[in-house]
């Protein structure tokens, strides 16, 4: 096999993030690759990401390079990758995940408990927002764009009292000892998919999708982010819709493994939320998910998610 080129974004997380899974071909596989830099839209563009419609903004420009044969795979947040499958793609492995919480960098070490009413604390992500007003603590939240770097230097320069990321992000680029609270599930819940990453392939070269998923494929994560992708699938909420989900495998004994998921979908003022979980083998993970949501949408679910995909079918 020559050389396989791999695409990615250019901010530093994605670069990262990258050479991880391009370390893994690299000793897995025998195979050596090269890092190819793609400009995506969410990158261009400084506009809010629901207003530029949220899924796929990261991933498109990747996803046609990798068609047009510029890249031979293609690395993502899994986060980012629309719930639809995209024709020609492959989604050929997921790598172990990073821890999938949200965190808090702010202002004096102190927690989200710990803010004065008032404060004002960034994040980029409705679902976060939300989750936040759901909080009641009083704190003022504002929008927030850019890389991680960027993000954190609204803190450092006092123009925000705090930000909330996703730990995995900070893990990866090492900057987790900047985190003043790791925010506990019970109180806000992280996006599907949020901490994985996803591999992906053309669907016309089969025995590359093969070899990755054979041999860089964790199956509990993958397991996992299926159940939560199936929540947003069958909620038809995209990226950028104030829904939340999280995924976790347990060991059933000499029932074999089984899978529980939590998830939560809000009101955009965090003023109404449907909480709902569920469990069962965990070969039946999309199952489980999508039972979860059916019933999440019998509680009244849809109404809450006022995603633009949504507006537009109006």
């Amino acid at each position: 096999m020559t050389t396989l080129k791999i695409g990615t974004r250019a901010s530093l997380l994605a670069r990262t993030q990258c050479g991880h899974v391009a370390e893994m071909i690299r000793e897995r596989l025998g195979v050596e690759v090269e890092l190819v830099e793609i400009t995506t839209q969410g990158d261009i563009s400084r506009a809010p990401l629901a207003s530029l419609g949220g899924t796929g903004v990261f991933v498109s420009a990747l996803r046609d390079a990798l068609l047009d044969g510029r890249v031979d795979i293609a690395v993502h947040s899994l986060k980012d990758i629309p719930t639809a499958p995209a024709e020609g793609i492959t989604l050929a492995a997921v790598p172990t995940r990073e821890d999938p919480r949200d965190v808090l960098v702010a202002r004096d070490g102190l927690t989200l408990g710990e803010l004065p009413p008032g404060s004002v604390v960034a994040t980029g992500s409705p679902r976060r927002a939300s989750q936040l007003g759901a909080l009641g603590l009083g704190l003022e939240v504002v929008g927030l764009r850019g890389n991680i770097d960027t993000r954190l230097g609204k803190v450092t320069s006092g123009e925000v009292d705090g930000v909330i990321l996703a730990r995995a992000g900070l893990a990866r680029i090492d900057r987790l000892a900047l985190v003043t609270e790791t925010i506990d599930p019970i109180q806000m819940l992280p996006a599907p998919g949020q901490g994985a990453l996803a591999v992906e392939c053309r669907s016309s070269d089969p025995e590359l999708a093969s070899e990755l998923r054979a041999h860089i494929d964790d199956p509990h994560t993958r397991a996992a982010v299926s159940a939560e992708r199936a929540v947003l699938s069958t909620l038809e909420a995209g990226c950028s819709a104030p829904v939340g989900a999280l995924a976790e495998v347990a060991d059933a004994g000499e029932d074999g493994s089984e899978i529980w998921v939590r998830a939560v979908a809000l009101s955009h003022d965090g003023t109404v939320d449907i909480r709902r979980s569920a469990s069962g083998p965990l070969a039946d993970a999309v199952e489980v998910g999508t039972r979860l949501a059916t019933g999440m949408l019998e509680e009244g679910a849809a109404e809450l998610i006022d995603t633009p995909a949504r507006r537009q079918q109006a």
